[in-house]
């Protein structure tokens, strides 16, 4: 499974971006929300990916921020939205608009995106409504009622040490973001990793 590319923007499509990561060109699909925010072609770049596997290819689909990716795994187990439909999703909404949209049952925010018409956006809200939880009052939270993590830093690599050593996805982020809060975003990987576990094991 590969979770994650780091590496340089070789070039990038309508609806992809190539990774070029150590001599290898990695073809990932992606929403135009994720693409603006990989930058200038030939810089460097890290994006979470999902690995899409089927009989006859195995594709890869990219994600600036975790987040989207978690979004992006929700969307996909409802009937009807396949990968190109969520990608829709998420290029037309924030992902704390697609929370907000979804907690309120606010069906015609999420059939803005292309190819969601008003069944499918029924669907999508009455299906998830359950699984994300409310929005909170005075900021956005993530999938599950995940605490959304800075961009940048080493936020997503203590999230995914956390989660390597047993924590649950909130858990982790919930103590992945006060450790940040409290060591500042200067801070390194390593004493990021420890002070979010010791606020995780409390």
């Amino acid at each position: 499974m590969i979770a994650k590319l780091k590496g340089r923007l070789d070039s990038t499509g309508i609806d992809h971006a190539i990774i070029d990561v150590g001599g290898v060109g990695y073809l990932v699909g992606a929403s135009s929300r994720t693409l603006a925010a990989l930058g200038p072609v030939g810089e460097a770049v890290t994006i979470h990916t999902e690995m899409l596997v089927s009989d006859d290819a195995i594709r890869l689909v990219g994600f600036a921020r975790a987040e989207e990716r978690d979004w992006y795994r929700l969307l996909t187990h409802v009937q009807g939205v396949g990968s190109r439909v969520a990608l829709a999703i998420l290029s037309a909404l924030e992902p704390y608009d697609l929370h907000r949209a979804i907690a309120t049952g606010d069906k015609a925010m999420v059939a803005r995106a292309n190819g969601v018409g008003p069944k499918l956006a029924q669907r999508i809200v009455n299906e998830l409504k359950d699984k994300i939880g409310a929005v909170a009052v005075g900021g956005p939270v993530g999938v599950g009622g995940i605490v959304p993590l800075p961009t940048g830093s080493h936020s997503a690599d203590a999230l995914s040490a956390l989660q390597n050593l047993g924590f649950k996805p909130n858990e982790a982020s919930s103590a992945v973001a006060a450790a940040e809060e409290e060591l500042g975003e200067g801070a390194s990987l390593d004493a990021l990793v420890r002070l979010a576990l010791r606020k995780a094991a409390k």
